[in-house]
């Protein structure tokens, strides 16, 4: 199925979203992921089924000032 990533349209097979950031290799640690606007606590990511059309957000955190 077809979704977008950060405005890219990508191709998935993964059925929920933490399948999908086991396929993007995504840390453990410092990412934000949102889903069709909304945000995602990791604690949910294997009960957020993805869906075509679905637009994903990955926001990483950097450091510096």
């Amino acid at each position: 199925m077809k979704i977008t990533v950060n405005n890219k349209e990508v191709e998935t097979s993964a059925g929920n979203l933490h399948q999908f950031s086991q396929e993007l290799e995504l840390p453990e640690t410092g990412i934000a992921v949102a889903v069709n606007n909304r945000m995602v606590p990791r604690t949910e990511w294997e009960h957020c089924a993805l869906n075509g059309n679905d637009e994903i957000i990955i926001i990483k955190a950097v450091c510096g000032g």
